[in-house]
């Protein structure tokens, strides 16, 4: 008989405690980066996917009472339509060393997908492309950027021995900011913005245009769509909590956007200075000094998270990555930026991947999300 038992997450007092947990699992780890409080009780209670996606938690107890490992069930039936299969997803899964725990962790959410009529569950997963996603296999030494997940290294070790195989690899880069583009990629970029009457616009302008803002997330859907693995596009209300969350922190300092000759949106590149070290300061609280810690780093732009860069359908293919990279150079040497850190790519993109190859980068963390069949 196990030593551990199970309980799904019914109250309020339920969830902080599902909340807390890996900030006491990882309180002695140097790299954790605590999430916002608030921000996780939206996500897991009433953020815009929560209209169209299912989901359940649960917490997993020692005979003492001790919480030792949590896990989500969530269930995206937009992804199962566009991708025509029955799969469900795992997520928030953080567990002490004990093989039993994970799978008392994960044999629950498998039982509850199966009850759902689905016959595969992978993860870790956000409900979709907007959230954290991917098992930490390489890179553990590292301090995660914001948005993204992190995991002791025995988490994979766990997963694997439940049966659960790599469906895919994210690969996240480490990139030299202080040396700019080069002369060849400057020929490259000044060409094309002959040939095409291509410029640069402003982020700012953009923030104020409501127009332009659903034209940038309109490009968003359509530009991943295909081309980045698992994606769904987003519904007019994710559209318009990102906008609500995001939008106030963009800045023309890390941002870049570029127009065709009609002012139309050609291409994005959105950074944003890294604020990892403000948030373990903040310790998942924005008071009562949480703020100040973000503030402050918000205004710092030695390191940099490049979190979307993309193109328009019709500039896809184009060489106008060319464009985006010559004057995001720019803006990072002008700020004293000194590194950038890709968001994490697909391995399978040789194309995305490429373009970092022209760089001294390297390899920063390797984030797999794990396939099983139930």
């Amino acid at each position: 008989m196990s030593k551990y038992t199970i309980k799904e997450v019914t109250t309020r007092r339920d969830l902080r405690k599902f909340i807390a947990f890996p900030d006491k699992l990882y309180k002695d780890c140097p790299q954790w980066v605590p999430a916002l409080r608030g921000d996780q009780v939206k996500s897991l209670t009433s953020c815009a996917s929560l209209k169209y996606c299912s989901h359940k938690l649960w917490l997993a107890y020692d005979e003492k009472g001790n919480i030792v490992g949590r896990v989500s069930g969530m269930i995206n039936p937009r992804y199962n339509e566009l991708y025509k299969c029955h799969r469900a997803r795992f997520g928030w899964f953080d567990t002490i060393d004990d093989p039993d725990v994970a799978a008392l962790l994960l044999s629950t959410a498998e039982a509850w997908a199966k009850e759902q009529g689905m016959d595969e569950i992978h993860g870790p997963l956000y409900y979709n492309t907007l959230g954290k996603q991917g098992m930490l296999v390489e890179g553990f030494e590292h301090t995660p950027v914001f948005n993204v997940l992190y995991n002791f290294p025995y988490y994979p070790k766990l997963v694997e021995a439940l049966g659960y195989e790599k469906e895919c690899d994210w690969i996240e880069l480490k990139v030299p900011a202080y040396e700019g583009a080069t002369d060849k990629l400057r020929r490259v970029s000044a060409a094309l913005i002959q040939r095409y009457g291509l410029h640069e616009g402003n982020i700012e302008d953009l923030k104020k245009d409501p127009e332009k803002v659903k034209e940038f997330f309109r490009a968003y859907n359509e530009s991943f769509l295909g081309a980045v693995h698992n994606f769904v596009p987003f519904t007019e209300e994710e559209i318009e909590e990102e906008k609500e969350a995001f939008l106030p922190f963009l800045k023309h300092e890390t941002c870049i956007v570029v127009l065709d000759s009609d002012n139309n949106l050609a291409a994005f590149g959105i950074s944003v200075p890294d604020i990892s070290e403000a948030l373990k300061k903040a310790k998942g609280h924005l008071f009562p000094f949480g703020w100040w810690h973000l503030l402050r780093a918000m205004k710092n732009y030695e390191k940099v998270d490049m979190l979307i860069n993309g193109a328009v359908p019709r500039w896809q293919n184009t060489g106008i990555s060319a464009i985006l990279h010559t004057l995001l150079g720019d803006r990072y040497v002008a700020n004293g930026t000194r590194w950038a850190f890709s968001n994490p790519q697909i391995e399978t993109n040789g194309a995305a991947l490429n373009v970092w190859s022209r760089y001294a980068s390297e390899l920063h963390m390797r984030r797999r999300c794990y396939l099983k069949k139930i």
